[in-house]
């Protein structure tokens, strides 16, 4: 006996930004279905993953995470090269010696250490800050103009700091990442004083703060659902890609950072696997750009992804 698919009619997508210039570009979202349902509707870019560099080397990262990157920790370019030779599609370089408690190097500093970075690799280029929001303004002022031209992906844009952010992915030609904690009102909001600035809405990534495995995934799973099913159904403020800063919640996870004990095993393939099973869930709530730290979790996040493009149509 034949069976029927229920399929559902979507009235809208998911806007395509592209990040890079040619012949180096990537493109995310682009999607008129939800995750992977290939037989309601298209999915022209696959998940895409970027690796985490630092501009200083970290302090806190745990050995299994530090050995793929030995040498080269204390040296940004070379640490991209590596991570590109490990297959990422990205960089994502996170300027954490601006951070007032690290080096508190100034922007000028941080603008000198993208443009080694962004000269040392052909991928598309996400730059972040360290988190403090005036600092991170004044610092991606200066980047965004030393990038200029390049189409980066840079941030994080919040309610406090995204006059200046904008202002410089404006001028300069760049994306923007808009922050906000894990409320679809206030992703919205941001996205609305964003654009209200003619910055065009498929320069702008969401980024709704995501939780690691067992530290709050369910709640930021259902926001990003909630973002997808908005996107789908016409709401043009959160028709865009969403970002997901997946390395940084699951290695500070203590499944992640605790050593080999009896009880729960050897510490890199369970951290390993946080990492990975973290990804994998925020790709089927609707995720476009992960950002990873282990060249391992890429590659097996990546066999996951080449798996479930392949086409399911009824």
């Amino acid at each position: 006996m034949a069976v029927t698919i229920a399929k559902e009619r979507w009235t809208s997508k998911v806007n395509e930004m592209v990040i890079g210039v040619e012949p180096n570009v990537v493109k995310v979202g682009g999607d008129s279905t939800l995750p992977f349902l290939h037989f309601e509707g298209e999915m022209p870019n696959k998940p895409v993953v970027a690796l985490e560099v630092w501009d200083m080397e970290p302090p806190d990262w745990p050995a299994v995470l530090t050995a793929p990157f030995a040498g080269v920790l204390g040296d940004p370019a070379a640490w991209a090269k590596k991570c590109v030779e490990y297959g990422a599609g990205l960089i994502c370089l996170r300027l954490a010696a601006t951070h007032p408690d690290n080096k508190d190097a100034t922007p000028e500093e941080a603008a000198q250490s993208a443009l080694k970075v962004a000269g040392a690799v052909d991928v598309p280029l996400i730059v972040i800050g360290s988190g403090v929001e005036e600092k991170d303004a004044a610092v991606m002022e200066k980047v965004g103009e030393a990038l200029n031209g390049r189409k980066c992906l840079i941030g994080c844009a919040t309610v406090n700091n995204y006059k200046t952010i904008t202002a410089s992915c404006m001028v300069n030609g760049h994306n923007i990442i808009a922050s906000s904690p894990l409320d679809i009102n206030l992703a919205k909001q941001l996205n609305i004083l964003i654009t209200e600035m003619n910055l065009a809405a498929d320069r702008i990534a969401i980024d709704p703060l995501v939780g690691a495995l067992g530290y709050g995934i369910e709640y930021a799973y259902s926001i990003m659902e909630r973002s997808r099913l908005g996107a789908l159904t016409g709401d043009k403020m959160l028709a865009m890609p969403v970002i997901c800063f997946v390395g940084q919640e699951a290695w500070k996870s203590k499944e992640a950072k605790t050593e080999d004990n009896e009880e729960w095993g050897a510490q890199e393939r369970r951290a390993i696997l946080w990492e990975v099973v973290t990804a994998t869930s925020f790709a089927q709530a609707g995720g476009s750009i992960f950002v990873l730290r282990h060249p391992e979790s890429l590659k097996q996040f990546n066999t996951h992804i080449a798996e479930m493009m392949k086409p399911n149509n009824y």
